[in-house]
């Protein structure tokens, strides 16, 4: 899990959050309130500025565009960026509003009183303007966008359209953690993180069962012609919602909540860096819950590092919520255990299946195409004698144990397993995938299972192929050197 080569533009309302720590031991005289004796105070970035902080943290890079005044706490914010190492050129400051910030007055880790300085007066014409030119200027250089709605007004219907259309030219992924009850604004975005409330008022309806959520994601999906709608649900976890695949529910890990302040941010900065890396949406909905499960664990606004994260990856997955690790080369017996757990999460099985006897370009971008299907790919390898049988004495180049090894380390390849027949009809008749993934020269041909999974609904899909392609290619190549 590495961050470090992305950047993810940031775009919302920016604020300072100031935590104010103190004492209280006795009633005021004036009032029934308690008399808080300071002690100490912590001053960070807030709203928007709080999932930069989140992407940093995760050793991403983050870029800001927001508004702020022409005041202290503006000169506060853009300090605090600095010492982050975050541009601070594409933060305008505006003489229509203040800085806003929010102040949170702490005894005894229980947050006393909150006081907001703000003003939600709509944003002027100029500022739109600044705000578009921000954004035009660095969505080129970057990979993934969020929009960080807090309703303070940053998040205008016109910015947002301009965000979504530029974010299509550039083939990005949209993020967006919702305010408004009106999803409409959202439209074409990929991917929308709403909590119970902001769901629950979206569609107008309770929200308490898996049922429920479903329905709600579904209508929020329809309205938003999206990818995906993500919904937190505080200690029941998270529900997800995709266009065109099962709806998956996964549970948070049982633990003491010390505060909620700010996990919606660390949500949707883990959602956006591990799409932003080449993962599917689900896998990083897992990475996000197991982040989110790490910072309400601590008090204040706080963030998760990678070390946190997989550390309570490695706690779910030890409870089978979520695997990490298969081994190089599994056996039948142990696939058909892990089958089972993905199968309990609603995860879907991809199936593929050859001799990649010498990897090539061909087939990482078969592997590729193949895990943008489904949940879970696995991987079924020709084993040393079935090849013999099928390619001659002279094959495979390479044996079992290295193939497999070289296969396990793709990113896309979540099991490998051999098989020595000559096709892999026992396999998947004993795993039932979901679906059966081979390339585009299948076309008009056979496949091996396919009248097997149709069965029970499952359904094959043919890739297309890089053509020039193949193992025996590189062996004639290297006989002419």
């Amino acid at each position: 899990m590495d961050f470090s080569a992305l950047t993810i533009l940031c775009i919302g309302d920016i604020m300072l959050d100031r935590f104010i720590y103190g004492n209280v031991q006795r009633i005021s005289p004036e009032a029934p309130v308690p008399v808080l004796h300071l002690n100490s105070q912590k001053e960070m970035l807030g709203g928007v500025g709080n999932v930069a902080n989140n992407i940093l943290s995760l050793n991403g890079k983050a870029v800001l565009v927001g508004l702020v005044g022409n005041d202290e706490y503006a000169l506060k914010i853009k300090k605090i960026m600095r010492s982050k190492y975050i541009p601070e050129d594409s933060i305008i400051s505006s003489p229509y509003r203040p800085t806003i910030c929010k102040s949170r007055f702490i005894a005894a880790n229980q947050q006393i009183i909150r006081a907001d300085e703000e003003s939600l007066i709509p944003l002027h014409s100029e500022e739109i303007t600044l705000l578009i030119e921000n954004i035009e200027k660095n969505i080129p250089s970057v990979q993934a966008v969020i929009i960080s709605d807090y309703g303070k007004g940053v998040c205008h219907p016109e910015i947002i359209q301009f965000i979504t259309q530029r974010a299509k030219h550039y083939s990005l992924p949209v993020f967006v953690d919702p305010k408004s009850r009106d999803f409409s604004l959202y439209r074409h975005a990929t991917c929308i993180t709403p909590n119970i409330a902001e769901a629950s008022q979206a569609v107008q309806m309770s929200l308490k069962t898996d049922t429920d959520f479903e329905k709600a994601g579904q209508e929020l999906l329809d309205i938003t012609q999206g990818q995906a709608i993500l919904i937190t649900r505080s200690e029941k976890g998270m529900t997800l919602v995709e266009k065109n695949r099962n709806t998956q529910h996964i549970p948070s890990r049982a633990r003491e909540v010390f505060d909620v302040s700010g996990a919606g941010d660390t949500v949707i900065a883990t959602l956006a860096l591990g799409v932003a890396s080449g993962l599917c949406i689900r896998e990083s909905m897992h990475i996000a819950n197991a982040a989110a499960g790490v910072v309400i664990g601590k008090a204040g606004t706080s963030t998760a590092t990678i070390a946190e994260v997989q550390n309570e990856l490695k706690a779910q997955s030890s409870e089978e919520t979520f695997p990490l690790v298969t081994p190089e080369l599994i056996s039948l017996n142990d696939l058909t255990l892990q089958v089972n757990k993905w199968k309990k999460q609603r995860l879907t099985i991809g199936f593929t299946n050859g001799c990649f006897d010498i990897l090539h370009t061909g087939h990482i971008s078969l592997l590729q195409s193949a895990r943008t299907q489904c949940d879970r790919l696995i991987v079924a390898l020709n084993s040393d004698t079935s090849i013999q049988r099928l390619k001659g004495p002279k094959r495979p180049i390479n044996p079992l144990k290295e193939r497999a090894r070289l296969i396990s380390a793709i990113r896309y390849v979540d099991a490998v397993v051999a098989f020595d027949d000559d096709t892999p009809l026992n396999l998947i008749q004993h795993i039932k995938p979901d679906i059966l993934i081979k390339g585009a020269d299948y076309i008009g041909k056979e496949v091996v299972g396919q009248d097997i999974v149709e069965q029970y609904n499952g359904k094959v899909i043919l890739t297309e192929l890089q053509k020039g392609f193949s193992t025996t290619n590189i062996i004639d190549k290297i006989k002419h050197l």
